[in-house]
């Protein structure tokens, strides 16, 4: 099963026809947290239906194959000392678990991983709203074009990828989060309820289909809050966004030790959308990351 998704992007007919953009008018923010129960298309079919360009890196070495990380990370003109010195951070992020049957590795996205993200994301979308086969080309165009347009955004905020090595086999693409870090990688149009800007915010994961129920969902959600710790330098409040009808995520959040503090009223029905709830953790920061629960012996049955 998934782990999250949080495109904010606008699937509404009626808010579509009210556009003057026709493509770029629906990317208003990509973020709802949720994940697929009962899709109705496998993901397998849509991508051998549509013949995405989904390569990822392989390697049969055991470590994290460096030809993944030599891009330089893309800026945005003028940057401080402090913004170096973060982006420098985000390029040398890891994060690591071994199950007992593979492992799996998280870092922040590099360009050569961009199109095989895009189609993940896409197909997770698509899958969790019931969309038909045709929408997921579409879904993807928007997809790409909101990710190149927040990649301009780093260090404010970093889009991560795992990989997972099943134990004799090769490794692929496993998932993929977003986390912006405070008001500067926030979205201009968050979902409701809105979480504070200046804080931490997680959204946009998905878990490949057939790799789900494994734990790589729940480490992802662990290697996001090991780098907002990374990157802040007080404890700090993170926010993310859990649908109502989602219980096996809700679970998982309140297993990691995230709270409602608001929820949608039953008025956003009229707009199209699901209920969700806001959620909320208090971070600490610290120089090692076991020191923060990110143990490689936490499982979670549901990702």
């Amino acid at each position: 099963m998934a782990a999250t998704i949080s495109f904010s992007f606008s699937l509404d007919p009626h808010q579509q026809q009210q556009q003057h953009q026709p493509w770029r008018s629906t990317i208003q923010h990509l973020p709802f947290t949720h994940i697929p129960t009962k899709p109705s298309t496998p993901l397998h079919l849509l991508q051998k239906s549509h013949h995405f360009p989904f390569t990822t890196p392989l390697s049969s070495s055991p470590s994290p194959p460096e030809p993944c990380l030599i891009d330089p990370l893309p800026t945005s003109g003028f940057m401080t000392n402090n913004e170096l010195n973060k982006l420098r951070l985000l390029e040398n992020f890891r994060y690591s678990h071994e199950f007992g049957s593979g492992s799996m590795w998280v870092g922040v996205m590099r360009a050569e991983n961009l199109d095989s993200t895009v189609g993940l994301l896409s197909e997770s979308f698509a899958e969790s709203m019931s969309l038909p086969f045709g929408y997921v080309r579409f879904l993807a165009f928007l997809v790409k074009q909101y990710m190149v347009e927040r990649r301009g955004v780093m260090p404010h905020m970093a889009t991560l990828v795992a990989f997972y090595r099943e134990e004799g086999g090769e490794e692929e693409l496993a998932g993929t989060v977003e986390v912006s870090f405070n008001r500067r990688g926030a979205n201009a149009s968050p979902p409701t309820p809105a979480a504070p800007k200046d804080s931490p915010y997680v959204c946009n994961m998905a878990v490949k289909k057939p790799l789900r129920r494994k734990g790589i969902g729940w480490h992802l959600l662990k290697a996001c809050e090991e780098l907002i710790s990374q990157m802040s330098c007080a404890p700090i409040n993170v926010y993310l966004h859990c649908r109502i009808i989602d219980t096996a995520p809700f679970s998982m959040y309140t297993k990691a030790g995230y709270s409602v503090v608001k929820t949608d009223n039953i008025f956003i029905l009229l707009t199209l959308q699901r209920r969700k709830h806001l959620m909320r953790k208090r971070l600490e920061v610290v120089n090692d990351p076991l020191e923060a629960g990110f143990s490689s012996s936490d499982e979670y049955p549901y990702t």
